[in-house]
């Protein structure tokens, strides 16, 4: 049997009903934005019925470490895909062992003690989901140059272009076009008009910064809107919803506010039914958080961006695998592995709570 170490969940568990993609997101690894005609959205959102590649690895045991940014119910979805992937490999004969550990809260500093301290105990790859490039990025290249295999996952990545010398990524590739797509989905339903506020999460963090200039830069090309406020939230629930409270009670002419992680959808949606201004506020946010599918059912929350969190994990085995064996992006795998992220609204929110939850209205 394959040895799972360490694996941390917490919130709700995700159910494991099969379900697939399109041919064309799984490819392009998009934002797949669907709000008419949206019959395929839940066979989009999330791949519970993936197999592995076909590739035959070279060995009959791997170990491999990876950190993440915090504990959190989000990354406990790219665990199951993760556990999946290796009882894949156990069937062949080959067992995977790994550590997926992380700390309570975002911690760039965290992060570089446990690469170090995972590089003295000799895994065939480490992985990391980046919670700040610039300070992170030296010490990959550092294990790097110390002849350590690594790579990026998950939602961040410090990419050959930050200066990271990391051997291939798996994750959201496109974190700039979901909060582009979040955006306008909201200024098309507020009609072009209205003041905006933005929570983005954690400072630094690759994921939330792209979503939060994508935001941005889309609210600018309409004259008739304004972001009035954006604030650091931390990832954290309680945080955004002090966040939004402040927003709320500051600015009566408020008219949206676009999340830029799991988290804060949920604490902005709060906020926004304690002050009772669910008619006058659109939120739309990141994920799949069960409280947050909640109040998108119920339309407090006009729109969420799933990521196919799944398929991160899955892919991150995979990629693993090879790059033990010596193999290096190209023709056997990408640099970056696209996952794909889809647009969800209020009618297919229960689809989603049942796929992920078991929830039955």
């Amino acid at each position: 049997m394959a040895v799972i170490c360490a694996i941390i969940f917490c919130g709700g568990g995700l159910g494991l009903t099969g379900c697939s993609r399109t041919e064309e997101a799984a490819e392009e690894g998009e934002a797949v934005r669907q709000e008419d005609g949206r019959e395929n959205e839940t066979v989009n959102a999330v791949r519970f019925d993936r197999t592995l590649d076909g590739y035959q690895p070279l060995k009959d045991k791997y170990k491999f470490y990876f950190t993440y940014k915090m504990v959190h119910p989000w990354w406990d979805a790219v665990a199951i895909g993760m556990e999946d992937a290796a009882k894949q490999y156990e069937e062949m004969g080959i067992m995977i062992s790994y550590e997926y550990l992380a700390p309570n809260v975002v911690s760039a500093q965290d992060q570089i003690l446990r690469l170090r301290e995972a590089s003295g105990r000799e895994f065939d790859v480490m992985g990391v989901d980046v919670a700040d490039v610039e300070a992170v990025t030296p010490v990959i290249n550092e294990l790097m140059a110390d002849g350590h295999k690594i790579m990026t996952f998950s939602s961040s990545d410090a990419a050959k272009e930050d200066g990271c010398r990391r051997i291939a990524y798996v994750g959201n590739t496109h974190n700039y076009e979901d909060g582009a797509a979040l955006a306008e989905s909201l200024c098309e339903k507020l009609a072009y008009r209205g003041q905006i506020a933005v929570l983005v999460g954690t400072k630094g963090a690759p994921c939330h910064e792209e979503r939060a200039q994508g935001v941005q830069e889309v609210i600018a090309e309409y004259p008739d809107m304004e972001i009035v406020e954006l604030a650091y939230d931390e990832d954290s629930v309680e945080n955004a919803y002090l966040l939004a409270k402040t927003f709320l009670e500051s600015h009566e002419e408020l008219a949206g506010i676009v999340c830029c992680n799991m988290s804060n959808p949920v604490g902005a949606a709060r906020a926004v039914i304690e002050a009772g201004r669910e008619e006058k506020i659109v939120i739309v946010g990141m994920d799949h958080d069960q409280e947050a599918l909640h109040y998108l059912r119920d339309g407090i929350i006009y729109a969420l961006g799933i990521q196919d969190c799944y398929s991160i994990g899955f892919d991150t085995v995979q990629v693993a695998v090879k790059i033990a064996d010596g193999q290096l992006p190209g023709t056997i795998y990408p640099e970056k592995t696209e996952e794909a992220t889809t647009i969800i609204y209020q009618d297919s929110a229960g689809a989603i709570l049942q796929m992920l939850y078991g929830e039955i209205d």
